[in-house]
């Protein structure tokens, strides 16, 4: 490929930061009942939240709807650069790797370290997104605030708020692209075997179960690191200081402690169901895009670099 521009990669990365971005967007609502469910840490019999529904009836309840939506820029805005970054740094050190190695194909545990490398970096780089996006929300509904004023409330040292967690959880991803990878080879070895073609994407419904799977097995795997990081980021509510409810955690052992200590070993599962639901189909949707758009992105990439090339050659020449 001419020029140092590499157009797999950022073919890979544009086409899943959309597909992210297509799909944060249409599960927001779900998103946030979800996130306001696991934030929550009350003793049995006094939980204000007995269920994922009853975030949404507050909502009805109190004419705030739309406050289901909160926070809903910032986290497009976390998702279309998370995606990107990790597409293209999955997408290049995977090319690299086997361009090094001389392999046809990854396996299991090369997949898994190189998603993690890819994964570690893009938490890093995108933590203040992240906390500033769970504040927002779990803040009480109709108060939650913008990007810039969520993150100065606090100390920019609190915008990082989660990051061992976040680094941690470079295990869910990782666990998700390799699973879906490894399925993906085995559903296109077997199509190709069957009819004697060469195809080299999914049909949209294949990459929709394939997601489906491949982020319920990363869901249930590392919930408990996941409940404990929506509490450190949590937003510190008025609610909870009126009731005389400590503020949230902002330790992993400490999340674990209180988990623990008020709801035992169900809590820490409180909400994964809803996790599951929402993170399978926001994943699968995600996927099942970035399979359908990444050939043509790649063909109009493709066409840019020819047409700069051209168009550099042309200035050159005058």
């Amino acid at each position: 490929m001419g020029g140092g521009l590499d157009v797999e990669s950022i073919s890979e990365a544009t086409s899943g930061a959309l597909g992210s971005l297509v799909s944060t967007t249409v599960f927001y609502p779900l998103d946030t009942c979800k996130t306001k469910f696991q934030a929550e840490v009350r003793s049995h019999g006094q939980a204000k939240y007995r269920n994922l529904s009853d975030v949404l009836w507050e909502a009805v309840s109190t004419g705030q709807v739309l406050s289901l939506y909160q926070g809903l820029g910032t986290k497009n805005l976390q998702s279309f650069i998370s995606q990107f970054i990790y597409f293209y740094g999955y997408s290049f050190v995977k090319r690299l790797y086997l361009k090094k190695s001389g392999a046809k194909s990854i396996g299991t545990k090369a997949n898994l370290v190189l998603a993690a490398a890819a994964g570690a970096c893009t938490a890093v780089i995108i933590q203040p997104l992240d906390t500033a996006s769970s504040r927002m929300q779990t803040s009480a509904f109709g108060e939650s605030r913008g990007l810039w004023e969520t993150l100065s409330q606090r100390s920019w040292k609190e915008a990082f708020d989660g990051l061992g967690i976040s680094l941690l959880l470079t295990s869910n991803p990782a666990i998700q692209y390799t699973v879906f990878d490894q399925l993906k080879q085995r559903v296109l070895m077997g199509a190709n075997s069957g009819s004697g073609g060469s195809s080299e994407t999914l049909s949209a419904f294949s990459a929709f179960v394939l997601g489906a799977v491949s982020k319920s097995v990363a869901t249930v795997l590392t919930y408990p690191a996941i409940r404990c990081k929506v509490m450190i980021q949590a937003a510190d509510c008025e609610e909870e200081s009126k009731t005389g409810q400590p503020k949230a955690p902002k330790t992993m052992l400490g999340a674990l402690h209180a988990i623990w200590g008020k709801e035992g070993i169900p809590g820490f599962f409180k909400g994964l169901h809803a996790q599951i639901l929402k993170t399978v189909l926001s994943s699968a949707l995600l996927l099942m895009i970035k399979e359908k758009i990444s050939k043509f992105t790649w063909v109009a990439l493709l066409a840019l670099q020819r047409y700069l090339l051209v168009s550099s050659r042309r200035i050159k020449g005058e």
